[in-house]
């Protein structure tokens, strides 16, 4: 079986990932091939080691955050998020995505309108992540999950549009 972002920092292939432990891990495996280890190797040494360096860095920079770290979970099962295509949603959520909208165009230039509003869907964010981390790690309900996952994929979105 091939390396996953997951064995390659000696992780569990979890969403509910301990933050902490990613870091220390991260921090293990870049020192293990950090270009100071290899001034004297050769020049194919060196560039397997900047190799296995950039997929360290690839991975933790995945795994970092929830939103890359479930649609990749979603993938290592075979389940593609189809973002760009699946364009397909709860109604419901559909109905609050543009209720956000609305009250994100209202709210810029007011400060409290727009704490609030980021509040609002910083609370919805966390309570999705709850969901797909039952969803991953509990039921292993991929498909589901990669519903939730472009939930969340808007969710980030709105809130960089708050910045």
């Amino acid at each position: 079986m091939a390396d996953t972002h997951f064995s390659l920092l000696n992780l569990e292939p979890v969403f509910n990932l301990n933050l902490d432990a990613l870091e220390q891990n991260w921090r293990a495996a870049s020192a293990q091939v950090h270009p100071d280890r290899f001034a004297t190797a050769s020049a194919a040494e060196k560039r397997i080691a900047m190799q296995w360096a950039a997929n360290i860095n690839q991975a933790y920079q995945v795994l970092k955050k929830p939103v890359s770290r479930a649609a990749y979970l979603c993938q290592l099962a075979g389940q593609d998020l189809e973002a760009e295509n699946n364009t397909r949603m709860d109604p419901e959520f559909l109905m609050k995505q543009m209720q956000w909208r609305e009250e994100l165009d209202e709210a810029r230039g007011n400060a409290t309108a727009l704490a609030s509003l980021r509040d609002e869907v910083q609370a919805a964010q966390n309570t999705l992540q709850s969901e797909i981390g039952q969803l991953l790690d509990s039921t292993k309900d991929y498909a589901q999950a990669a519903d939730k996952v472009r939930q969340l994929m808007f969710l980030v979105k709105i809130q960089d549009e708050m910045k």
